[in-house]
C-alpha cells in the first residue's frame, strides 16, 4: 500500500505532542517552516512532501531564486533571435 499524499491525523499529533488543540498544531508546524492548510474540521492539512522537504532542510520551491527548475533566459533570447533570422 503506498502512502497517503499528507500526514494522517496521528502523524501530525505524534509530531506535535503535547500540543492536542487543532489550532496549536497549525501554529506550531508553521513555525517549524512547514506549510500548513486547514480540514475543514480545522485539523492541520500537511503534505508528505512539504513534511520530507523541511526535515531535510531544502527552501519552498516559491522562494528559491535560482538553481533547477528556473528558467534559462540566455537560452530563451538565442531561440527567438534565431527565429527572427529565419523569418528575413
Amino acid at each position: 500500500m503506498s502512502a497517503l499524499p499528507f500526514l494522517s491525523d496521528g502523524e501530525v499529533a505524534q509530531i506535535c505532542e503535547p500540543l492536542v488543540m487543532p489550532a496549536a498544531q497549525c501554529r506550531y508546524l508553521s513555525r517549524l517552516g512547514l506549510i500548513v492548510k486547514r480540514k475543514p474540521n480545522g485539523r492541520p492539512l500537511v503534505a508528505r512532501g512539504e513534511f520530507e522537504r523541511v526535515l531535510v532542510g531544502r527552501q519552498p520551491e516559491t522562494v528559491q531564486n535560482s538553481g533547477p527548475g528556473q528558467p534559462n533566459r540566455a537560452a530563451l533570447l538565442q531561440l527567438i533571435e534565431s527565429r527572427r533570422g529565419k523569418k528575413a
